[in-house]
């Protein structure tokens, strides 16, 4: 057999890469208009992927949810180590600018989009404990991603001894998740501005 004639290494690379393109697409769709208004069927044709080819590549919409919930938090990983592992400036102005590429990401998307992880509870908590399960996992770790910037702050002598860093990085996660919300409502970035001033001028105001 020459290496024309054998597509047994062809099939799995095709089947990964269409794979990979549905959750980008329902990634992308679910993040505009949530997801129990995306169907299947546009995903798929969207991405030029016969209707009966879907449960090829996932047991059903469930798990294609939880599939692009893992596909977004993926990326945003990278995004938090972007930020938050930046040794070239200080651990507040670490997670300062982290907040500051956030606004400037949903002004410039006109605060159409928000956080998916952040919809997404909205929308699913209360209709799939999978979802659910899943979704406080990965608030759970962005906190802990927070919290460990705080300590190297208090390190650092920049946040006084006085915080909790566990604490305060739920307040954080919380009141950002918050602003994004009111944000989108509005229609206007400002609450997200609200939040970085108030946050830098009180609780995380420089030891």
């Amino acid at each position: 057999m020459t290496p024309l004639d054998d597509r047994s290494n062809i099939h799995p690379m095709e089947k990964k890469d269409t794979r990979a393109e549905i959750i980008r697409i329902g990634t992308d769709m679910i993040a505009l208009q949530g997801y129990n208004a995306t169907g299947i069927d546009a995903v798929l044709k969207q991405a030029g992927v016969p209707k009966g080819s879907f449960y090829h590549y996932f047991g059903s919409k469930e798990e294609f949810g939880l599939a692009v919930i893992d596909h977004f938090a993926a990326r945003y990983d990278q995004r938090l180590d972007t930020f938050l592992n930046d040794e070239e400036v200080t651990p507040l102005n670490r997670i300062r600018n982290y907040l500051e590429s956030g606004l400037a990401r949903l002004t410039q998307n006109h605060c159409t989009r928000g956080c998916l992880v952040g919809n997404l509870g909205q929308e699913m908590a209360d209709q799939s404990e999978r979802f659910r399960a899943r979704l406080d996992e990965i608030f759970a770790a962005w906190k802990a991603r927070f919290a460990a910037c705080l300590r190297a702050a208090h390190r650092a002598g920049e946040l006084s001894p006085t915080l909790d860093p566990e604490v305060v990085a739920g307040v954080i996660l919380s009141g950002w998740e918050g602003a994004i919300l009111r944000a989108k409502v509005m229609k206007s970035p400002q609450p997200l501005r609200d939040f970085i001033e108030v946050l830098f001028t009180t609780v995380l105001r420089t030891a």
